[in-house]
């Protein structure tokens, strides 16, 4: 697909320096850039880079004024990194679009779907589920009964929703994501072996959340495990039964969230976390990767550890951690005295 600067200057509001019927149909960095491509420069320090990039069009802020030659055309705005990235938005979209149903695929009877519907092939939709208008379903998802789906969300392919989940508006389920499969509920035998504990509740995620390739959301045991408004969660990150997620909390991958925690909105929580069941953690808390959070948090606490702790407290024990065996050696040779 290829734009001319004349276009993407409309699209962004900008104004064209040089040629405006020239063409590109890619993007680049600025210091790689080929004819054919589109770059931008907002970093001054990138700035040697745009006299001698072979980019075609370069998005520059209208403050910049050229001290050299250029080759490429510029499209000056306001804010050059925030033009770019709304013109990759825009563009994404345009390559998403798609609408119609594959064959082989599998809609029951059963099932509504709105306006604008894409269904890839080899996907499945079953009884009484629910979808609404300009949804994306690439090829190869399972889309089980009693589901409902929003509008605007897009499922890439491989994903699996599971019986009774909801999916709010505006969401974005990365490929190979499991919604709504069983918790890991099982109760402890006398002879030593365990039985499964039905679960027979249901995921709720509401709007402009994304979930990750690979993360596993489970159903609840009884009621809802709840991801709320705008969280963005990471690949392959285990979300247990029960738990509940805050508005607007982001999550790093490979982390791991025991049933029936509670977390607040605003959090920021790094990669290979793990935290364990049935605590509260409030809102706007930060914990450090590979941390392990076993207790309840209060709101706006940094933590980082394991078993986590202070953020400025781990810092000052840290640097008698390193020094330990200095210390030991200190004091096993007496040199402290």
């Amino acid at each position: 697909m290829k734009f001319t600067a004349r276009q993407i200057a409309s699209i962004l509001e900008g104004e064209v320096e040089g040629n405006p019927d020239v063409e590109v149909q890619t993007v680049s960095k600025i210091e790689e850039g080929e004819k054919g491509s589109l770059t931008f420069l907002s970093n001054q320090k990138y700035t040697p880079y745009i006299y001698k990039t072979n980019a075609s069009i370069t998005i520059v802020n209208d403050t910049f004024v050229p001290e050299k030659e250029l080759r490429t055309t510029l499209i000056k705005v306001p804010d050059a990194y925030g033009a770019f990235s709304k013109l990759l938005s825009y563009y994404d979209s345009i390559k998403k679009t798609k609408s119609g149903i594959e064959s082989p695929s599998y809609v029951n009877k059963e099932a509504t779907y709105g306006k604008n519907l894409y269904l890839g092939a080899f996907s499945y939709i079953g009884a009484h589920t629910k979808i609404g208008n300009n949804v994306t379903i690439h090829p190869n998802v399972h889309i089980a009964e009693n589901v409902t789906i929003g509008n605007e969300v897009t499922i890439f392919p491989g994903a699996r929703i599971c019986s009774d989940t909801v999916i709010g508006n505006h969401c974005v389920i990365h490929p190979n994501a499991v919604i709504g499969s069983d918790g890991f509920g099982f109760a402890p035998q006398e002879d030593g072996s365990y039985t499964k504990i039905p679960q027979i509740g249901h995921v709720i995620i509401e709007d402009h959340v994304d979930v990750g390739a690979g993360t596993t959301i489970d159903r609840a045991t009884i009621g809802v495990t709840l991801i709320r408004e705008g969280v963005k969660l990471d690949n392959q990150i285990q979300i247990a039964h029960n738990v509940e997620v805050g508005a607007h909390t982001v999550i790093a991958a490979q982390t791991g969230i025991a049933g029936s925690t509670k977390i607040g909105k605003h959090c920021m929580i790094g990669g290979q976390v793990g935290i364990v069941g049935h605590i509260t953690i409030g809102d706007y808390v930060k914990v450090q990767a590979q941390s392990g959070v076993g207790r309840n948090v209060k709101s706006k606490e940094v933590l980082q550890g394991s078993p986590a702790f202070g953020y400025q407290d781990f810092n000052k024990s840290y640097v008698h951690f390193k020094n330990l065996p200095k210390t030991i050696h200190k004091l096993d040779t007496k040199d402290y005295l």
